[in-house]
């Protein structure tokens, strides 16, 4: 996602390689800061304009509460869901477009949901019913759905579901959205109710297994170049500038 981290993200992805997560933690904290205060040059903090860059920053707010619970450190990850929280209600408050009021409610239920908070299914339900009453000033929700905005908002769920899913693609556009983009309210609504079935357990179960996954970014499969040290599998995951596992995200060596 092209916004200005400072670098923080690649540092993150490092570190879980390196199943340092804690320290990914720290990097996604420092990134979403990084892309909360400046998100791209000439947007101003609370400028949400069309593309919603400012999600970004949230998404990584989002990935660093999941590492501090896959790291054990529970207590922190509830601080960055409590601060992410009061961070997506206020962009909530000053978005222009009702859908995107909606995206940062969405936000609000994956910090509850990351953060180990209460009312993560009432959260969820507000988003939705947000999403139903956008509805009638949608022309196109699948125009909304691929703005950064909505991408970030559906980054740290994909990058949690890698890890059970042997790292492949467990969560797919249409798992996310509706069945019929001419009823826009329900199409946008889907993601939230998804995300209240999913997201928690999904966050409880990487916790439990003390493993939180690379996000994916360009994979080869049976390479002849690279074989995972950790694991053995030959299958890869090109992510920022660095070659992983596509499996266990360790970092893999070359033959």
């Amino acid at each position: 996602m092209n916004t200005q981290d400072a670098g923080h993200r690649e540092a993150a992805v490092v570190a879980l390689a390196d199943g340092e997560y804690v320290t990914a933690g720290n990097e996604y904290t420092r990134a979403g800061w990084r892309v909360l205060a400046d998100p791209r040059p000439g947007i101003e903090t609370f400028d949400i304009g069309d593309h919603g860059w400012v999600g970004t920053g949230l998404a990584h707010q989002v990935t660093a509460a999941v590492s501090y619970r896959v790291a054990g450190h529970d207590a922190r990850a509830t601080r960055r869901g409590v601060a992410g929280v009061a961070d997506a209600e206020e962009l909530a408050a000053v978005a222009d477009h009702p859908v995107q009021r909606a995206c940062f409610l969405e936000f609000v239920g994956d910090f509850r949901a990351a953060g180990g908070l209460d009312g993560v299914a009432a959260a969820y339900e507000a988003a939705a019913d947000a999403y139903r009453n956008a509805g009638p000033e949608i022309d196109d929700p699948r125009e909304w759905a691929t703005t950064p905005l909505f991408q970030a908002a559906a980054a740290p769920l994909k990058q949690v579901a890698r890890g059970p899913a042997n790292g492949e693609i467990a969560v797919e556009w249409g798992d996310l959205h509706g069945s019929d983009p001419a009823d826009p309210g329900a199409f946008l609504a889907a993601r939230a109710s998804y995300k209240r079935r999913r997201f928690r357990s999904l966050v409880e179960r990487v916790a439990d297994e003390g493993h939180l996954a690379a996000p994916r970014g360009t994979t080869e499969y049976d390479t002849d170049h690279h074989r995972c040290p950790a694991c053995g599998s030959t299958d890869v995951n090109w992510i920022e500038s660095h070659v992983l596992c596509l499996r266990c995200s360790a970092p893999t060596a070359e033959q």
